[in-house]
């Protein structure tokens, strides 16, 4: 028997969760990227992490095909990157602060922390594909984490 799918939203909202932007460098060496929530990490030896994207998501095929990818932990102020980033369908990266990093991938500034991943392994689950990523290079800053509950964007207090 198949749960209803409202009251899996409604049951999974109450799971806090940090919000991230995950970004790839396409072909032509422009920047992409969209917010995520599922993202964790998955292993130590190796270090990898893993990254959820839904397969109806215009940039999937660019995570797919590029060999690299980042996750750029957001802090406490930045809930309108995360909602540029997971509503606007093009000009993302117009007006945000970020450099290459070493492996080539958008790594935003002004963020808590960030990975930039080498792929291993894309397996495909229900309407999502699950990028697994070896940590290449990862640095942590200091600050307060913006946070997703209920359906709402929080912070600690």
């Amino acid at each position: 028997m198949m749960i209803p799918e409202t009251l899996f939203r409604d049951a999974c909202s109450r799971f806090a969760t940090g919000v991230a932007i995950a970004t790839v460098t396409g072909p032509s060496g422009a920047p992409h990227g969209l917010t995520v929530s599922a993202y964790t990490s998955l292993s130590l030896a190796p270090a990898l992490l893993l990254v959820c994207i839904d397969r109806a998501s215009s940039i999937l095929p660019i995570f797919r095909e590029s060999p690299h990818f980042a996750i750029n932990v957001l802090t406490e102020t930045q809930r309108d990157l995360s909602v540029a980033f997971s509503v606007k369908p093009e000009g993302r990266f117009d007006g945000v602060a970020w450099a290459p990093g070493r492996h080539g991938q958008p790594l935003l500034k002004n963020i808590l922390a960030h990975f930039e991943c080498g792929r291993v392994q894309i397996v495909t689950a229900g309407d999502h594909d699950i990028l697994i990523g070896e940590v290449l290079d990862a640095q942590a800053f200091e600050g307060r984490p913006l946070i997703y509950f209920h359906r709402n964007y929080r912070s600690l207090r």
